[in-house]
This record gives structure tokens, sequence and C-alpha cells, in this order.
């Protein structure tokens, strides 16, 4: 692997270990704010819609942001150039669509605006990066692999 193939990695690892610790603290906040009141004994609570809503949008951004990872991990071990191109702009849709999520849940106030800005930043970063590099293997003059 090349410095620039173990650069992006290490910032895709980076990124999926904040999306990790961000979905347990969301579902954590979500879950501590709908205590059932004590006089309530005997009937089985129900998920409130408003954590519903929060798991469901923490369960898609970690999906595609622990991907983003997987797939430019599964990219430079590609076994032909068309493989490569293939995992690399997986890579590239999925941290696009991770930019969709934190969007989400910063819209209806699950992040901070610091939360928001600084995760957003880091898979903006991730973005420009795996399309600087699918735009290179668009380039047919670029006959390198990796």
């Amino acid at each position: 692997m090349s410095e620039i193939s173990d650069s992006i990695q290490a910032k895709c690892l980076a990124f999926g270990d904040r999306i990790i610790k961000l979905n347990d603290y969301l579902l954590e906040q979500a879950a501590s704010s709908t205590s059932q009141p004590s006089y309530i004994k005997h009937q089985p609570s129900r998920v409130p819609v408003h954590l519903q809503s929060v798991a469901a949008l923490a369960n898609q951004l970690l999906r595609s942001g622990t991907s983003i990872g997987a797939n430019n991990a599964e990219a430079t071990s590609a076994i032909s150039r068309a493989d490569y191109k293939s995992k690399s702009y997986i890579a590239l849709k999925e941290a696009r669509e991770s930019l969709y999520w934190l969007e989400l849940l910063y819209r209806n106030n699950y992040l901070t605006d610091v939360q928001f800005k600084s995760l957003y930043g880091d898979c903006e970063e991730l973005v420009k990066l795996l399309t600087h590099r699918c735009k290179k293997l668009d380039n047919p003059d670029n006959e390198e692999k990796k």
C-alpha cells in the first residue's frame, strides 16, 4: 500500500471510530431521556417515537460511516483495476451518504453545532480525498492501479 493509501485508510478508521462513539452517545442520550414515571409499575414500556427516530438515523450513519473504511480497505487489496475502481467509488458513495445522515441528525437537533461541524468536516475531507482518487482512476492516461 502507498503512503497516500495508508493515510486515507487511517482517516477512514479515525472517522469510523468517531461514528461508533457518536452512535453510542446518541442512543445513550435518547435512552436516558425516556425514563418511565415511577408510578407506572406493570406496564411494559413502549419505545418512544423520538428514540425510534434517533436510533434509525444513528444506525444508518453507523452503517455508512464505517463502510467507508471497509470499502477503502477492499480497494487496496483489489484483484484488478476495475475492482479497485469499483471499491473506491463505493467508499466515496458511502462517504457522501454519511454527509446526508449527519445533516439529518443535525437538522433534527440530535447533534450540537460543534459535533456537526467537526464530524461533517472530517467526512467532507474523506469525500475530497476519495473524489480525487476516483477522478484519477477515470483518467485513461493514468495507468497506475493504486
